[in-house]
């Protein structure tokens, strides 16, 4: 079934201001408006308004309203047994493998919501959006908007994280991939690319006419390591198949469609420490695994992370050979949905289980797990949620790491850390990038060819 004849992309126009009026429950996706009864998490507080002076290309972090608090208190490994039970298993781990990892542990801020159009459309999903037969592809719904905004199941949860609101798409000048060296090694995978998405459903307004085939499509070109150079891809990504991918080979000199580059495959040239579908803690198809919503914790969980989005910050201040920088990590107490992915028993993956913490009020996956073919707790996973104040306040998880338990290294992607050039969001745009035959093959070798 073609999802262009099943997905419903619907002008907030058609619900008129009745149905708007009774979105005030919709604000958020899935969550309890109100305060936990211990008091850590707080009441929803509603989407903070863009801050006065701000503009893109100004660092976000100088201009949230929140910016001067101070930590609560620290988690350590010298008193993380205090904290055990508002952890994750990966995030105790860390603290027994990671030398000096801390987290500091800020007020919690619930200001990740939905403005009023974009809860029109969820109003309307929470009855009508469905997945298809087997329960693991986005069959219909009205986008832009959660398609899940209560979610009962962890196929659910995990599209509300598919489906998150990033406009029309983003560009990035200088996007940064990197892989800490190997232990006894000082040798860095550093690769800078020029990037950008683009979403065909993406547009506030959009009518039932507009055709929406493809779930986003994704362009990449690397400027370095001299290994990399040149070399790039486009992908489309689907609500109802596989993705595609072509590449264009420099040494080659053409581009070459790679039907199996997907789900566990590795990402070419980070010797096999990223796979396709680690992207953004998850991307890609859903099917090779069986999903359960587990339930929801009160989880000390990465939040307003915009020291993570600090593109005039140096690199190496940030990135450690051993981690992060505890000072440009942000944790909050919040609510999220803990979602288990087991490998089925007739499919294949390098992770026989992943374990993901979803976002109450967002529907952000912000931290997770996989472990390997033994069982083990193998990977570690953050993801640095924040207001995206040009899409009107909503959150978003661009920037992430993935911490590899086995041999001690970690990735970090999409980050603009050390590139002089802020993550541009685009609530509209005419720009070439932004229209769909720019993620074709045809146009990669166009641009490409050097």
């Amino acid at each position: 079934m073609k999802v262009s004849k099943v997905l419903s992309v619907i002008s907030v126009a058609l619900f008129g201001v009745a149905a708007l009026s009774n979105c005030a429950q919709a604000q958020t996706a899935g969550a309890e408006k109100g305060a936990s009864s211990d008091g850590l998490v707080p009441a929803f507080s509603g989407i903070q308004p863009p801050p006065a002076g701000w503009s893109y290309g100004k660092v976000r972090e100088q201009f949230w309203a929140h910016k001067d608090e101070k930590p609560l208190y620290t988690v350590t490994s010298g008193n993380v047994d205090k904290y055990v039970a508002s952890l994750s298993p990966g995030q105790v781990e860390l603290f027994k493998t990671r030398p000096g990892y801390r987290m500091d542990v800020y007020p919690s801020h619930r200001e990740c919501g939905f403005p009023e159009w974009m809860q029109a459309n969820m109003k309307t999903n929470a009855s009508n959006a469905t997945l298809d037969k087997n329960g693991e592809y986005l069959q219909s719904a009205t986008l832009p908007g959660l398609p899940f905004p209560d979610p009962k199941n962890g196929a659910q949860a995990i599209w509300n994280h598919l489906m998150r609101y990033r406009g029309v798409g983003m560009s990035w000048q200088k996007m940064i991939t990197a892989v800490s060296p190997r232990p006894g090694s000082s040798q860095w995978i550093i690769a800078e690319s020029k990037d950008s998405v683009y979403y065909p459903w993406g547009k506030k307004g959009a009518t039932p006419a507009d055709k929406v085939d493809m779930q986003y499509g994704l362009f990449s070109q690397y400027n370095t390591p001299a290994a990399l150079a040149g070399q790039g891809l486009v992908q489309r990504y689907y609500f109802d198949k596989p993705n595609d991918t072509y590449y264009y080979f420099t040494g080659q000199r053409r581009v070459r469609r790679m039907p199996s580059y997907s789900y566990d495959a590795p990402q070419i040239g980070f010797e096999n420490e990223y796979t396709i579908d680690e992207t953004s803690l998850f991307t890609g198809g859903l099917d090779r695994f069986n999903w359960k919503l587990v339930g929801k914790k009160e989880l000390i969980v990465p939040y307003n992370n915009f020291g993570m989005y600090n593109f005039a910050a140096k690199y190496e201040a940030v990135f450690k050979p051993e981690g992060v920088d505890p000072g440009s990590r942000r944790y909050e107490m919040h609510r999220v949905f803990i979602v288990e992915a087991t490998l089925k028993p007739d499919a294949r993956h390098l992770a026989v289980k992943k374990v993901f913490y979803i976002d109450e009020d967002s529907g952000l996956i912000l931290a997770g797990e996989d472990y390997d073919a033994q069982g083990k707790l193998w990977k570690v996973k953050e993801g640095y949620s924040i207001p995206v104040w040009e899409l009107g306040g909503t959150c978003d998880t661009e920037a992430f790491v993935q911490y590899d338990i086995a041999n001690g290294r970690y990735v970090s992607d999409v980050s603009t850390i050390g590139s002089g050039s802020d993550t541009h969001w685009f609530a509209e745009s005419d720009d070439p990038k932004f229209k769909d035959d720019f993620y074709t093959s045809d146009n990669l070798k166009n641009i490409s060819e050097r």
